[in-house]
């Protein structure tokens, strides 16, 4: 119980600085001897207050983004909820191959967007138009495609998200963070929802994570909140690159 108490903390506290919070949490309840889909449903449910406890605390930067937040919001819900779906009709093995290659384009457009966002901004300007402010129609997409992932498994999904984030939008990378905490609160909300009424819940250990995953979150924006931006790219990249190496190295 205490292990899962702690796990819980340092993954809302990772989730609200960039995500991948699962990371610790699921092979802990792997190592106790909880069966993986009962861990990876428990440990969802367990996330969602943390998550919300970590939008919370970035509040500030979510001020102007309420429509932005209802736009993109829509394509997480959704996806949630294709991943939850996902995740209690197919086999584990389905996403195995498609996983690593995900987290490492994550990867590589953090690091590269800078770059590519000017670039993109520059097209933009030649051709006598402005991005959109919310993001155009690839970044709902690609937002959507991002929520599937997270519903289904969630490791990464703050990295993927803050790759489509800062290469579609305009704003900093604080902002954007503050943007996706409250997409993966969505996108585990729906998937616990759904996963309380048809799959077999640990309540135990989602409370224990809860609980965990709440103090958590706070620790986490007041710790993200002072990152400057190369240092909280860099975060980023670091996190996704254990979880490639997880990946891999469980594969």
């Amino acid at each position: 119980m205490v292990a899962i108490f702690f796990a819980g903390m340092a993954a809302g506290t990772i989730n609200t600085v960039v995500g991948s919070g699962t990371l610790i949490t699921f092979p802990t309840l792997l190592a106790i001897g909880i069966p993986p889909v009962t861990a990876n449903v428990s440990n969802t449910l367990g996330l969602v207050p943390g998550s919300l406890s970590g939008a919370i605390g970035y509040r500030r930067e979510l001020s102007g983004q309420r429509e932005r937040l209802l736009r993109l919001g829509s394509a997480s819900v959704l996806g949630g909820v294709s991943g939850a779906v996902l995740l209690l009709v197919l086999p584990a093995q389905a996403f195995q191959a498609i996983v690593p290659v995900l987290i490492a384009l994550g990867c590589v457009l953090v690091v590269l967007q800078p770059m590519i966002s000017r670039r993109v901004a520059a097209r933009a300007a030649a051709r006598g138009v402005e991005r959109p402010e919310h993001g155009a129609l690839w970044v709902w997409l690609l937002v959507y495609g991002a929520g599937v992932y997270g519903g289904y498994f969630g490791a990464a999904q703050g990295v993927l998200l803050m790759a489509v984030l800062g290469v579609g939008l305009t704003e900093t990378m604080q902002r954007n963070n503050a943007t996706k905490n409250v997409l993966a609160l969505l996108v585990n909300l729906v998937a616990a929802i759904l996963f309380i009424f048809v799959a077999d819940m640990n309540w135990t250990v989602a409370g224990l994570i809860a609980v965990g995953s709440v103090i958590g979150g706070q620790i986490g924006a007041t710790v993200g909140r002072r990152l400057p931006a190369w240092a909280l790219r860099a975060f980023i990249v670091a996190v996704g690159v254990a979880a490639l190496t997880q990946f891999l190295i469980g594969s």
